[in-house]
């Protein structure tokens, strides 16, 4: 791999009530986490950032990963990017982030500008690592050829409803992570019939059973979002369940495409 990530992590998105990070990631850390997922437009790198200073980890163990350029944020100029991952730096109390996502490739999204300037901040210590998120081949194809930094994740939505075989295949080609948001399809599985007979057998949550499925795969990492301490705890308990090769089949074998997250600007569209 191009390098190590904890294959589970904790997504912070939230509309509202962001402060309440601090304490979510906090309990994450304690609980066992070493990977927290955020991003500029979620607005809640501040919290984010006291969370992880509150947890007794040291910051060196964990794995810090935020976002830029979405659309119209922080514009299209090196000197806009530079700019807004110095703030983000402030925000979240460090030095540096393990790992910078180009937020989508849409909008202020300029290919060269924008992966330029990852490239620099890398090699200035600000970033440890480069990554791109809701990227099709196409656009992965154009940024590991003008990156000299290797790709080191693409995050995307992928579930039993949307499973990114694709892109799956494409991660593990090209030797970088497929981190999945929305792993659990925002609840949706708790009423899925297969995941539900198979959690009975498991006795596991249907949540745990889709994380376990997800982690089955080949270059994947996933970063379910939870507040919920109770939920948190659950969510990193999926690291130890094995599935069966029957059981990973018939996950395998739901016939949707259900996206969840499907803007007007992204690339499949």
């Amino acid at each position: 791999m191009t390098g190590e990530l904890p294959r589970i992590g904790l997504g912070t998105y939230s509309d509202t009530n962001r402060e309440q990070w601090i304490d979510c990631v906090e309990a994450a850390l304690n609980a066992g986490y070493r990977h927290v997922d955020t991003a500029q437009v979620y607005e809640n790198e501040e919290y984010v950032g006291r969370g992880i200073e509150r947890a007794d980890i040291d910051r060196e163990d964990v794995f810090l990963a935020t976002k830029t350029v979405h659309i119209d944020v922080p514009g299209p100029e090196r000197s806009d990017i530079v700019g807004s991952v110095k703030e983000s730096l402030e925000k979240l109390r460090t030095d540096y982030v393990d790992l910078l996502y180009v937020h989508w490739p849409a909008g202020c999204y300029d290919p060269e500008t924008t992966l330029g300037t990852l490239d620099e901040l890398r090699e200035k210590g600000q970033i440890r690592n480069v990554g791109v998120s809701n990227f099709e081949p196409e656009q992965l194809d154009e940024a590991r050829e003008i990156l000299d930094a290797p790709l080191f994740a693409n995050q995307v939505e992928c579930h039993p409803y949307l499973q990114q075989e694709e892109l799956r295949e494409y991660a593990a080609e090209h030797d970088h992570w497929l981190v999945a948001y929305c792993p659990i399809a925002r609840g949706e599985v708790f009423d899925d019939p297969v995941l539900g007979s198979i959690s009975e057998v498991r006795e596991a949550t249907e949540a745990q059973i889709a994380l376990a499925w997800l982690l089955s795969k080949e270059n994947v990492a996933v970063v379910p979002r939870s507040t919920s301490e109770d939920h948190i705890r659950e969510n990193l308990a999926a690291r130890e369940l094995e599935l069966t090769e029957e059981e990973i089949a018939r996950i395998d074998g739901i016939d949707r495409e259900h996206r969840i997250i499907d803007r007007d600007y992204a690339p499949w569209n």
